[in-house]
């Protein structure tokens, strides 16, 4: 919703997000997703304050169900990443 398919900063409520969403098929990120499978991932899906829900989506009435992130399921989101940006460069 907020990176887009391409994780360009692309989504519908990019514009919405303040600071700006960032694009992630940047060198500087590529290199952060490779130096720190996983940690980069997880941290973005399951947030440092314990919210789940970014306030952007929040502030645009956007829902979104509960679902018990498992460990394929965020290597599954790594490795997507991982393919998006390395198509990019």
């Amino acid at each position: 919703m907020c990176h887009g398919v391409d994780l360009k900063g692309t989504g519908p409520l990019a514009n919405k997000s303040n600071p700006p969403t960032p694009d992630l098929t940047t060198s500087a990120f590529k290199k952060r997703l490779n130096d720190y499978p996983g940690v980069i991932v997880s941290s973005v899906i399951l947030r440092p304050n314990g919210d789940l829900i970014p306030k952007t989506l929040k502030e645009n009435g956007v829902k979104l169900a509960p679902y018990p992130w498992k460990i394929k399921d965020l290597r599954d989101v790594h490795q997507y990443m991982s393919d998006v940006i390395s198509k990019k460069r």
